[in-house]
């Protein structure tokens, strides 16, 4: 019966497998729910859902599947039939109603009345309507249609209600900011960093299981069964150097979000700060940047190869800083750039680049090629996409 609707998820991207979908089955046999639809959506969210990112692209699956507004052009089914899908009619909806709202609704007859008028309603009317008060349509004071005003309406497509005052919102979307190509703050960029932190716990088996330890007790009549399990703990060890200066200004509020949500995933990070190019020497305070410096050989020596290195800089300079002996702008460095980037990728087993800059624009700037070249194509934009993306490669 749900192979249709697993299909439908796949053509939106909804990552579930099939193993989550006979985990949905399975709660179907063992009646979790029964016979309602919004319970239905809930368990299948809960079920096939891996990441909260999906949540938008399952909303918009679940709509399409089950006759949702996104799926269903009233006004042009109106040219062939005058009447809504049955399913579509006995939704559960969400309910944005004050005291007063319910009662001028069961003054006009309850709002089994009023869908039995908008059913009527559709009968009737030959047109997609603009305005007015009494057919269905958009921007006018019938109590059915969207954009408009009416305190006891029935709002039908669209993708907002200007006065949320409809008895049933048809097509509201939750989660819509949590999806790959949403913006980035600090909430949606720990949601992308957790996924680093999720594959780096380990542990001696020295916890006490207590879940397991009551289930296999009672399973032997009372009898103790004490169970352990792998003490988890966030064990995943991150350097970060962040370019700081120039071109880099223009995205220090997302470099600023980026630290913050690290700061508050690793347990051990450590991060240092450098200009266009990794060099000789690298600085942990910018107001004491040329007199407070830490050699970036020392680092080397200092942090075994499993730490995971992540760069974050637009990689935007003339070639010669990376190429040159003295091409720093900033100090005359003994060797060039790209031998300091090269120690670096030899030493640790995992290193990336995040780049602010929209990847769009990379090929106008040579550097960027050589840079990325250097870090052996593990140079990433730095969007949500872009930080899974360099997850799975330090991974």
């Amino acid at each position: 019966m749900l192979i249709a609707f697993f299909f439908t998820l796949k053509k939106h991207r909804v990552n579930g497998s099939v193993r989550e979908l006979l985990d949905l089955i399975n709660a179907l046999k063992k009646q979790v729910i029964f016979a309602n639809i919004d319970d239905f959506y809930h368990l299948a969210k809960l079920c096939l859902v891996k990441d909260e990112t999906q949540f938008d692209k399952f909303d918009r699956a679940f709509a399409e599947y089950f006759e949702g507004v996104e799926a269903v052009d009233i006004f042009s089914k109106l040219q062939t039939q005058h009447q809504l899908p049955e399913a579509w009619l006995k939704k559960e909806f969400e309910k944005h109603l004050s005291q007063e709202e319910k009662d001028k609704i069961e003054a006009l007859g309850g709002l089994d009345k009023l869908m039995k008028t908008l059913a009527e309603r559709l009968k009737e009317q030959q047109k997609r309507h603009a305005g007015g008060n009494k057919w269905v349509g958009t921007g006018g004071t019938s109590p059915f249609g969207a954009y408009g005003y009416n305190p006891e309406g029935i709002r039908i497509g669209q993708d907002g209600n200007n006065h949320r005052r409809a008895v049933k919102v048809w097509d509201k979307r939750q989660f819509k900011n949590l999806d790959q190509d949403a913006d980035i703050s600090s909430r949606t960029m720990k949601l992308a960093l957790k996924k680093l932190r999720k594959f780096a716990r380990s542990g001696e088996s020295d916890e006490l299981d207590l879940n397991n330890t009551i289930s296999a007790t009672a399973k032997q009549g009372g009898m103790l069964d004490v169970k352990m399990k792998p003490e988890r703990h966030n064990a995943v060890k991150v350097l970060m150097f962040f370019d700081i200066g120039g071109s880099m200004d223009d995205y220090i509020h997302t470099c600023e979000q980026l630290f913050s949500a690290a700061h508050s995933e690793f347990k051990h990070l450590e991060f240092f700060y450098f200009h266009n190019c990794l060099y000789e020497n690298v600085w942990q305070d910018n107001k004491r940047r040329y007199s407070d410096v830490l050699d970036t050989l020392t680092i080397i020596n200092r942090f075994a190869s499993d730490y995971k290195v992540i760069f974050v800089g637009d990689a935007t300079m003339g070639p010669y800083e990376i190429d040159y002996s003295g091409g720093s702008v900033e100090h005359w460095n003994e060797e060039p750039g790209r031998v300091w980037l090269e120690r670096i990728t030899q030493h640790f087993n995992n290193v990336v680049w995040l780049n602010p800059q929209p990847k769009q624009y990379w090929h106008y700037y040579p550097s960027i090629g050589i840079i990325e070249h250097l870090m052996e194509k593990r140079m990433f934009p730095l969007t949500l996409d872009g930080i899974g993306q360099a997850i799975k490669s330090l991974n």
